[in-house]
């Protein structure tokens, strides 16, 4: 796969990146993309909240938007897979052009607002999903004009609390207008407490997990903050970290002034700092997720090292493709022999020991 990616990238990169997107899911949904035989390694397995993942290397929030290609991309050897983020209605989103590459940088700028065809939809497609190779989470969003965010986050749990194996509250995407002011103590932990009694209503004996993805652009205060809210409604999980609206020294490409949430390896070290930061504030005790800048097995090792159990990606992908994938478990394995771990688990959290 990486060779025919190797192939088809040159003519991808003459696209715009939202119609070479397109394109990809066209051909995914299609059946054109080989499936990637998967890896099997028994060190890389294991359970979190009940739900088996095969590898700890799962696709980041943003690919697929619509739940349209979840089986494929686990068929790309994924251990799991999350779509969204999802809001309750339709919405087209930011103006274009939203989507940037800064090529030599190895980034993406987004402003892409949350376009996507709404819950329905997404409710649908998930639906008719046969097999489920992997777990599959479902990010939950709000509207760009709503004016109650709990409104719209419980009625994404309405909808599709059982079609989830783990759900995702995304208040953290820096292009939703106000959006990031939900991660403030008090109305974090409103927003919480009306999810989790809908959760309740809606799965009372078997609630899917519920996890947090939250934003690189914290205060300590911030964090803080974060951490105290997650233990005290018992969250399941934090997803660490959402795109950053931060522009990192040194990024060379002329898009390098775009707004919108900057992803990708510049944004490797500092969303790596604010994993750590959350391993320690909540002292181990909730499963971590990794995302930003990872691009090798050396990067998802230092990701679970910090404290991470599972860990994402997304852009590394649009410039390398999905071999990635692959490859990165392949040298996950030998970094975990080479540093005499047994299996997976042992090294969440080793530089904190």
């Amino acid at each position: 796969m990486s060779g025919l990616y190797s192939f088809v990238w040159p003519l991808l990169r003459c696209l715009d990146p939202e119609a070479a997107h397109g394109l990809a899911i066209f051909a995914l949904k299609r059946g054109l993309v080989p499936s990637a035989k998967p890896i099997a390694d028994p060190r890389l397995s294991q359970t979190l909240w009940g739900l088996e993942f095969a590898n700890p290397v799962g696709l980041a929030a943003g690919f697929d938007k619509n739940a349209e290609v979840v089986q494929a991309m686990l068929s790309q050897g994924f251990g799991f897979v999350e779509a969204g983020t999802v809001t309750p209605k339709p919405q087209t989103g930011n103006p274009k052009p939203r989507l940037f590459r800064l090529t030599g940088d190895g980034a993406v700028i987004n402003r892409l607002g949350f376009n996507g065809a709404g819950v329905d939809v997404f409710r649908e497609n998930l639906g008719g999903v046969k097999t489920r190779p992997g777990p599959i989470g479902v990010n939950l969003g709000k509207n760009a004009d709503s004016v109650d965010a709990a409104a719209d986050y419980t009625a994404g749990v309405r909808a599709l609390a059982g079609f989830a194996d783990y759900l995702v509250i995304n208040v953290s995407s820096p292009n939703t207008p106000g959006l990031r002011a939900l991660q403030s103590r008090d109305q974090l932990s409103e927003l919480l407490d009306a999810v989790r009694a809908e959760l309740r209503a809606e799965a009372p004996s078997d609630p899917p997990p519920l996890l947090l993805k939250v934003a690189p652009d914290l205060t300590d205060d911030d964090k803080r903050d974060i951490a105290a809210v997650a233990l005290e409604q018992n969250l399941d999980g934090l997803i660490a970290t959402n795109t950053t609206i931060d522009r990192p020294a040194g990024l060379s490409d002329a898009n390098r002034d775009e707004k919108g949430g900057l992803s990708g390896r510049p944004m490797f070290d500092p969303s790596t700092r604010v994993l750590a930061d959350f391993y320690r504030l909540t002292e181990g005790r909730l499963p971590l997720i990794g995302v930003g800048g990872i691009a090798s097995g050396a990067d998802a090792f230092a990701k679970i090292r910090a404290g991470a159990s599972l860990v994402q990606l997304y852009t590394a992908m649009v410039f390398e493709g999905p071999g990635l994938v692959r490859r990165i478990n392949r040298e996950l394995a030998d970094r975990l022999a080479g540093d005499g771990f047994a299996h997976i688990t042992e090294a969440v959290g080793a530089d904190h020991r």
